[in-house]
């Protein structure tokens, strides 16, 4: 049978009965996988109860993160040593396929602390809508813990992961005294619910499709899964064939007492064939080791044989070696004699050469005393002449910015004077253009001369404050600064820096001393020299 592609719907309301039939929403599988990913491969812990006998204990049950709203209670009564009987009763149970696309039903478990599991019974409902449900199962279990498990179909033997409800701890005024302890599962691990390759088990009509006849698909699913069309092929067939008159029945829509039966059948002998599956491919893995460790055996005696007469070659080979032996041994005591008298002649011709080259490195290293005075001597010519045609370029632009400004000698070069009245006031920034003509072509005559850096520095007079004053010396260097590097000059090749109200060339105690305080010094000096250094350092200090 085609399996269509299987879809499910979460259905927003309690106790409310559809009255038109639905196309089924699909669900993101990355909420189904979220989902799975809750419950950790570690295991999950729950609590087993010690019930009483001839006593009715009451437990309530929690839905798990996969169901978190479901809800539901349980009578428990121990009428003897072998029969526990738990009548459960669950409020807003969807469907199944709402927990993952591989479940068809529901399954009540009781398990003990030694680990022991017993399936007791498939929560059984109909149609397609959330309601409550009711199962009245036994037990021989004294000792145990119950949860509720999604299933594929009715008839598996152990729990998947896909825990929906678990019994929380009794609550009795009664009897206070109850036993408890915990039990830690984990489900099971098949490959069955990961892999891609597992077929959806619904069709179109999928909430009008009987539970049992979607189990009896699930079963078939898994005896393929375990390979029963290779291990059980003739059970697996009969499996087939019942499904297939159940799906007959469905679609002849016969009873569904009818349909159940034979769905059921089918489970049962896909569960039969499953099994049979497991075992036989167990078997024939085992029967298939006991081959290969067969062949190994005979492997390693034929090795043996191989060995004894690899031995046998080996020692006819010791023999002839042994007389190859006798024979280098004579010609190594001949071969000593000549070694000898080679070794003399040896040291005879080491003590020649080690004469020569003693004679050798006394020339290399007079050549390399010669060769270094020399490259000294053209360095120091070489840094004469730099140093001389760095003069006359100096004098050559001191004649140059003498038409721009006052030009004076300092420890750190020459140094441009210009007024204040490059600006526009003499508490602004801003540069006045009628008056910066000059600095324009100044800037120009600098941006010709790569080799040379510059130091813009702007003073005050001492009326006002301090901090203030500071300020506009800041800002008055960097106006200079940057029209200067828009003429063309390298950023790095200009330093600004504010001078407030030091190093003041006249008392501050007329307009014109005061005027003459207010001013932009223009340092400029050679790249490379002392006053670079100093000058980059203070850069570098000033930003940090």
């Amino acid at each position: 049978m085609k399996f269509a592609k299987h879809k499910t719907v979460w259905r927003v309301m309690l106790g409310v009965c559809l009255t038109a039939s639905m196309s089924v929403a699909t669900i993101a599988a990355s909420i189904q996988q979220a989902e799975r990913a809750r419950q950790s491969d570690t295991g999950r812990q729950t609590v087993a109860v010690t019930y009483p006998l001839d006593e009715t204990i009451n437990v309530r049950f929690r839905g798990t993160t996969r169901l978190p709203r479901l809800k539901g209670e349980a009578k428990v009564k121990r009428t003897g040593r072998r029969n526990t009987r738990v009548e459960m009763n669950i409020d807003g149970l969807p469907r199944a396929s709402e927990v993952g696309e591989v479940f068809t039903t529901y399954i009540l478990w009781a398990i003990s602390p030694e680990g022991r599991i017993d399936n007791l019974g498939e929560i059984k409902r109909s149609g397609s809508f959330i309601f409550n449900t009711k199962i009245d199962v036994t037990t021989p279990l004294q000792t145990f813990a119950l949860i509720v498990t999604a299933e594929p179909h009715f008839l598996v033997r152990a729990p998947s992961r896909a825990v929906v409800l678990e019994n929380l701890p009794p609550v009795n005024p009664g009897n206070a005294g109850i036993a408890t302890v915990d039990v830690r599962y984990i489900g099971n691990s098949s490959d069955y619910y990961e892999t891609a390759r597992v077929p959806e088990v619904a069709d179109a009509d999928y909430a009008k499709t009987p539970v049992s006849l979607l189990g009896a698909r699930q079963a078939l699913n898994l005896a393929r899964f375990a390979g029963a069309g290779r291990d059980a092929r003739e059970e697996l067939r009969q499996a087939e064939t019942d499904l297939e008159n159940a799906e007959n029945a469905w679609r002849l829509k016969q009873p569904e007492s009818e349909i159940d039966a034979l769905a059921r059948n089918a489970t049962s002998l896909s569960v039969r064939a499953e099994e049979l599956a497991v075992a036989r491919r167990a078997s024939r893995e085992r029967l298939e080791e006991t081959t290969r460790r067969d062949s190994e055996v005979r492997a390693a005696e034929r090795t043996a044989a191989n060995a004894t007469t690899e031995l046998e070659q080996l020692k006819a080979q010791l023999a002839l070696a042994r007389r190859d032996r006798e024979l280098t041994e004579r010609d190594l005591a001949n071969a000593n004699e000549q070694l000898r008298e080679q070794r003399s002649e040896v040291a005879r011709l080491r003590e020649e050469i080690q004469t020569i080259r003693t004679n050798a490195e006394e020339s290399r290293l007079t050549l390399a005393r010669i060769e270094g005075e020399r490259q000294a001597e053209q360095t120091r010519l070489a840094e004469a002449r730099r140093q001389q045609e760095q003069r006359a370029a100096m004098e050559t632009l001191r004649a140059s910015l003498s038409r721009y400004g006052t030009v004076r000698d300092t420890p750190r070069g020459m140094t441009v004077v210009l007024p204040d009245t490059i600006f526009t006031g003499v508490r602004t920034a801003q540069l006045n253009t009628s008056v910066t003509s000059n600095l324009d072509p100044l800037a120009a005559l600098l941006a010709a001369n790569p080799n040379l850096g510059i130091i813009v520095e702007a003073f005050a007079d001492n009326r006002g404050e301090a901090d203030a004053l500071q300020q506009l010396t800041d800002e008055r260097a960097r106006a200079v600064a940057f029209r200067m590097s828009q003429s063309g000059i390298e950023n790095a090749r200009i330093q600004a820096n504010g001078m407030g109200t030091s190093n003041p060339v006249a008392a501050n105690t007329t307009l014109a001393t005061r005027a003459r305080n207010r001013r932009i010094e223009i340092t400029i000096f050679p790249r490379g020299s002392a006053v670079d250094s100093a000058a980059s350092s203070a850069s570098t200090g000033s930003e940090n």
